[in-house]
């Protein structure tokens, strides 16, 4: 079961990505660009993921995951009950999101100084 401190340090941590609060909800940004938020009550996170993508990945797990509102569905956007997840899906769940937001170069350097860090595709 994951909480928020699981993935606050690490949005911290990761290059250009910092902490804000809008309205009392804790989310992270690169430059203006936010992706990742948590609900009011830290029960929920929206993270940023690939449009095409996102619904196989709520229909895979309808209990874990839950598509934007309608209002919402042209951000690539998810959302995920935090207690659902483990601490290390939450942290890929992160990463993942980060590295859409940020130039390649950062995401590359991110996987040589963590070769087996969060979000990192390993080879089989």
């Amino acid at each position: 079961m994951a909480v928020i401190e699981d993935v606050r340090t690490l949005g911290s941590e990761l290059e250009r990505s910092y902490p804000v609060y809008i309205r009392g909800r804790l989310k992270f940004r690169v430059g203006q660009i936010i992706y990742v938020a948590f609900s009011r009550d830290e029960s929920v996170i929206g993270f940023a993921f690939p449009r095409e993508e996102r619904a196989a990945l709520v229909l895979s797990r309808p209990h874990v995951f839950d598509l934007p509102a309608v209002s919402d569905m042209r951000f690539p956007w998810v959302h995920a009950e935090l207690a659902a997840l483990d601490p290390t899906e939450a942290r890929e769940l992160v990463v993942d999101a980060w590295r859409m937001v940020v130039p390649r170069k950062l995401s590359v350097a991110y996987d040589l100084t963590h070769p087996d860090g969060p979000g990192r595709v390993r080879s089989p």
